[in-house]
């Protein structure tokens, strides 16, 4: 089995959702393009990896959301390096219908109450429903190991929920566990770096907004980025 050296998970830059979320009413989310300054982070974590990759080839998966592409092109990975492959199942947390910005306020507050793990957005997704997803495109993911020519990178380009359970999915943290932490900010990284003893471990953990708690205590949740 080829398994990568690493697996870089990566959130996408700024988006203009992410300055201003009244443009949910206008736009739908998955259309939103970064702003100039997303951009401009997407071109910086674009150095960073350039310098990590070398000329190692990359296999990148990207969600189809149009940040998310606008970012992996920002990149300046040359193509004969890349290879480049849409994967809906990476794509953002479906919160439901955005039109209607009190009503998705209001379930903010009810899912910062009810923990972002279980709480399901009406019409939408909740965590647990993306964690089953992104599990579902790990076992795809292993199975590409099973190829002798498989790329000694992986890149994922995605958000920040996805990231986090990404990570709860390959590492088995539990629901308080990865209630606990907060998003990567946009541009960053995390990496799983393959280690002499043939195990994963992440280059450096995701910052912590509170304590692990027993899960459904109460005040146990609050919110986080």
């Amino acid at each position: 089995m080829a398994r990568p050296r690493r697996i870089v998970l990566l959130r996408h830059g700024e988006s203009e959702g992410n300055a201003d979320d009244s443009i949910y009413e206008r736009v739908p989310d998955h259309a939103l393009p970064l702003t100039e300054r997303g951009l401009r982070q997407a071109e910086e974590a674009g150095k960073q990896l350039r310098e990590v990759f070398g000329e190692e080839r990359v296999s990148a998966y990207v969600s189809p959301y149009r940040r998310t592409r606008e970012t992996l092109a920002a990149l300046g990975i040359g193509p004969a390096q890349l290879r480049v492959r849409e994967e809906p199942r990476l794509r953002e947390q479906d919160w439901g219908n955005w039109q209607d910005r009190e009503d998705v306020r209001q379930q903010k507050k009810y899912r910062d109450a009810y923990g972002h793990f279980f709480y399901r957005f009406a019409q939408g997704e909740s965590g647990a429903d993306v964690y089953d997803r992104v599990g579902a495109f790990l076992e795809s993911l292993w199975r590409s190991f099973e190829a002798p020519d498989n790329p000694p990178n992986v890149l994922l380009v995605t958000h920040g929920l996805t990231m986090r359970l990404f990570c709860m999915r390959w590492f088995h943290w539990t629901v308080e566990e990865f209630e606990c932490l907060s998003n990567p900010g946009n541009g960053e990284t995390r990496a799983l770096l393959l280690g002499p003893e043939g195990r994963y471990h992440l280059d450096r953990p995701f910052e912590r907004w509170q304590p692990p708690r027993p899960y459904g205590s109460p005040r146990s949740y609050g919110s986080r980025r």
